[in-house]
């Protein structure tokens, strides 16, 4: 039985990974649970996998989670803040970590758990995107396995198994399109936030789900995929595939491609970072390529999607700038969530603080450069966003 302890337990990683564990009760147990404010469902989930720690993000909540687990029949360790959750993710016996937490506020809890030797079920993109300078590194350091948990690296660590050093040539990694794949790009200037949230395809949290609508979830994901695998970015690229099947493919130096196929499901590639290098049979619905029957590929428009050609600026640039990248599109969303800027205002706001910071960049960040530039880039989006008009 392999202990585990999930970090953002409420959002969608977290819900998918306690549903497997539901699943496999004598493959999986629980060692703790973190949260950011969701008292509600974290009080059902701490009843039902009974976590030795806890901790909820929001101070302000604890006296309410205090009172709704009151009448369970144990007491777990309770902490807050961000320490707390990093405290969480160092607790104990557990062997592997998944990181569900959206955003950089996951890259200092990763950090916890890896100086703690605990292995890293990889669903948090900005840790490696804004820490890999510190955090691979770290990985090494502490002989800790990094197994990627979204469906793209998950695709291409699966069709790496068995490949050969040096084998691996390109990576290629698919993209649904988002909201607006059909979308004429001059219709774009209109859409609203229920618009961008209308993902065709996967069930996400809405920022990941406005990144997929601006196809810098896809710009991510190269950044990521170039510290997890190795290759420059000249040899990552994207292609449009609307089925979402293929979740990503690997070419090899002889131009065999393999890929990765599945329904569009979460829990599969969750499933293969907490088990690997097994393979736990599962009741779910098989694939079934005669109920799919095509299969469709384009080259990504790169006017109607700038984060992409900014995302591989970014990673090229190195040191802080995936940070700043990665901290600007952050606060730029959350922005448009509360509607306060449009839609495309997103790729402006980054492009002009990336270009603002591109002087200071430093091509070997410390934790704390890291974290200062992460700072910056928010402090200044909401500056530019003051005092620009965009036409």
């Amino acid at each position: 039985m392999k202990a585990i302890t999930i970090l953002g337990s409420t959002g969608s990683i977290g819900t998918q990974t306690l549903d497997i564990v539901s699943q496999y009760p004598e493959q999986f147990r629980v060692v703790g649970l973190a949260t950011g404010s969701n008292v509600s469902l974290f009080a059902t989930q701490i009843s039902q996998f009974r976590p030795e720690i806890i901790a909820i993000r929001d101070p302000s909540k604890l006296t309410e989670l205090t009172e709704a687990i009151a009448t369970i029949d144990y007491q777990p360790l309770i902490l807050t803040g961000d320490e707390g959750i990093a405290e969480v993710a160092r607790y104990g016996d557990a062997e592997i970590v998944v990181t569900g937490i959206v955003g950089c506020a996951g890259l200092l809890p990763t950090i916890a758990a890896i100086t703690a030797g605990k292995d890293i079920a990889l669903a948090n993109k900005e840790t490696l995107i804004a820490g890999a300078p510190v955090v691979l590194p770290l990985v090494a350091k502490h002989a800790v396995k990094l197994l990627p948990a979204d469906s793209e690296h998950s695709a291409i660590f699966q069709c790496l198994q068995g490949v050969p050093n040096q084998g691996l040539r390109r990576i290629i990694l698919t993209a649904s399109g988002g909201a607006f794949r059909d979308l004429p790009v001059e219709k774009l200037a209109s859409v609203t936030v229920q618009d961008a949230l209308q993902h065709p395809n996967w069930s996400m949290g809405r920022k990941i789900t406005i990144d997929s609508a601006t196809l810098m979830n896809k710009g991510l994901e190269v950044i990521e995929a170039h510290y997890l695998f190795g290759l420059d970015y000249d040899h990552i690229d994207i292609v449009i595939h609307p089925q979402s099947i293929i979740h990503s493919l690997i070419e090899l130096q002889d131009t065999s491609v393999l890929a990765q196929l599945g329904w569009a499901d979460m829990r599969l590639p969750l499933l293969y970072a907490l088990s690997w290098p097994d393979r736990l049979y599962t009741d779910w619905q098989p694939l079934d390529l005669v109920k799919v029957a095509n299969l469709t590929f384009k080259a990504p428009d790169h006017h109607k999607y700038p984060c992409m050609s900014l995302a591989y600026a970014a990673g090229r640039a190195a040191g802080s700038m995936p940070a700043v990248l990665n901290a600007a599109n952050e606060q730029a969303v959350a922005l448009f969530l509360e509607e306060k800027i449009a839609f495309l205002d997103i790729p402006r706001l980054i492009e002009n603080v990336c270009d603002r910071f591109s002087a200071d960049n430093s091509a070997n960040p410390s934790l704390e450069d890291i974290l200062t530039a992460d700072q910056w880039a928010r402090t200044e989006v909401l500056k530019i966003s003051q005092s620009l008009c965009y036409s």
